[in-house]
């Protein structure tokens, strides 16, 4: 519906449409402007007090002579001291407008009204992001408000190159969806595809943010390694868009997704980078030991402990010292949904009960359980070492991606014995050779296919001066492999 020039039209549809005079929070202020009748719509808590007593004193000061031709431009151009200010023409902009959060003003005989956005979300100061901390670094991370997020990224790349799309998606929150990219190094292929997949979204909200953007744009498939990664460090989606990558923004979330990942992005942290190359390979390398722990550990020892007869003389330590009512198999399988139970009830365990929770699962509970025979103590052990393993994976999502199949290959080792084990790894081996990237890329490039000038720069930790990421960009831009 287009603004209309009567006025009480404009607010009798708002009324109806906003529920003002029945939400509080949406507010409708009477004015008088240069002898016409206007209204502010606002909703309260949104709004910069301040700033609009600022701009609201010279407007109602202004004299009918001053307003004798095209009202609303010369509010707009003159009149109206502030920076983001605009025209729209229908009452649904209006809406849109206000619910986002700016003010807008209607004048009786206008058929235009005035957006100022003079908003102010409740959100907190940049933090250090809990799940990627460094020794060195900065120590602010992205927020929940989406402006404040690309104006960190921004104050790290003042490239005129950078874009920043904004796309509402969402037929009842209308979420705020920005997608940046360095127009120069980000193949404009997998921008659109990237952009027309947010457009194609049909839904009412976006209320678990990026993880529900997530499943729209790459799909809900059964295979459980990820194929977006997501950080909440503004250096680090910096890092990304200058290698070619594309950043999805959502507002109310302070994760950025990032499009598209692959095997290797998983496994990176930007604490490699703030040590001394040495040091950064060597954690690096470290990382990739406890990734392979966190795989095959406790599958590995059950099978040799299952087969300890065959065994060579230097390994007979493997395997129960004491039997024990339970079988290995069942231990295993008691003692990993054990620790995935500590796991949940620690989320939901207030900090200052945590420690206690903690101890009481990993020393008590474990303790007991051996001491009482049901459990034995290599069991418990190789389980921690491989639990240990797991949180060294920076990415969440992908650590449990690696415990899922951990669990896999445990139970068809348990059921049977090597060929379940051989069965178990060969089936990983093949997922991830399958398996392709948003854009189409094996995800295991650049191990396959094989790339070593990628490979050897993910493998060791360059020095600054040497990192160059044009074979990324290259692979990036080549385009065939995008969908």
């Amino acid at each position: 519906m287009d603004v209309c020039k009567n006025l009480e039209k404009n607010l009798q549809y708002l009324q109806e449409k906003l529920g003002i005079g029945q939400s509080f929070d949406v507010i409708s202020r009477p004015l008088i402007i240069a002898g016409k009748n206007a209204s502010l719509i606002f909703i309260d808590g949104l709004v910069k007090d301040e700033v609009m007593l600022r701009i609201l004193e010279p407007i109602l000061k202004i004299k009918k002579e001053d307003l004798r031709r095209d009202v609303i431009r010369t509010l707009i151009q003159s009149k109206i001291g502030y920076i983001e200010v605009e025209s729209v023409s229908t009452l649904e902009e209006v809406i849109d407008n206000v619910l986002a959060g700016p003010v807008a003003l209607l004048i009786d005989g206008e058929t235009e009204a005035i957006i100022i956005d003079a908003r102010q979300y409740p959100s907190r100061n940049p933090e250090e992001p809990d799940l990627e901390r460094v020794t060195r670094g900065p120590r602010d991370g992205l927020v929940e408000t989406v402006v404040f997020n690309t104006a960190l990224i921004r104050r790290r790349l003042r490239d005129p190159n950078l874009r920043n799309e904004i796309i509402k998606v969402g037929a009842r929150t209308k979420t705020d969806v920005v997608v940046s990219y360095l127009k120069d190094r980000c193949d404009q292929r997998l921008v659109d595809k990237i952009k027309s997949k947010i457009k194609e979204i049909k839904t009412d909200d976006l209320v678990m943010a990026e993880k529900s953007l997530e499943e729209f744009i790459v799909g809900s498939k059964w295979n459980p390694f990820p194929r977006a990664r997501f950080t909440e460090r503004p250096d680090v989606v910096a890092a990304h868009l200058l290698e070619g990558y594309v950043a999805v923004i959502v507002d109310t979330s302070p994760s950025v997704m990032i499009l598209p990942a692959y095997f290797f992005n998983f496994v990176q942290h930007a604490e490699d980078y703030y040590q001394n190359p040495v040091i950064g390979s060597y954690i690096r390398w470290v990382r990739f030991m406890g990734l392979l722990i966190s795989l095959i550990l406790t599958p590995l020892w059950l099978v040799l402990a299952l087969n300890k007869d065959a065994l060579p003389s230097w390994l007979q330590f493997i395997g129960l010292k004491e039997p024990t009512p339970i079988p290995l198999f069942l231990q295993f399988l008691i003692l990993e949904l054990g620790v995935d139970l500590i796991r949940i009830a620690l989320i939901h365990t207030p900090n200052a009960l945590a420690t206690s929770l903690g101890l009481l699962g990993a020393v008590m509970l474990g303790q007991f359980a051996v001491e009482i025979g049901l459990f034995s103590g290599e069991t418990i052990l190789y389980t921690a070492i491989a639990a240990i393993g797991t949180f060294a994976i920076p990415s969440i999502e992908f650590a449990q991606s690696i415990r899922l199949f951990r669990l896999i290959i445990l139970i068809l080792t348990g059921l049977f014995s090597w060929y379940g084990f051989l069965t178990g790894i060969f089936f990983m081996i093949l997922v991830l050779i399958v398996y392709r990237a948003f854009d189409g890329t094996p995800y295991m490039w650049p191990l396959f296919p094989l790339n070593m000038e990628a490979l050897r720069s993910i493998l060791l930790r360059k020095p600054i001066p040497e990192v160059r990421s044009e074979h990324i960009i290259k692979y990036v831009k080549n385009g065939n492999n995008i969908k």
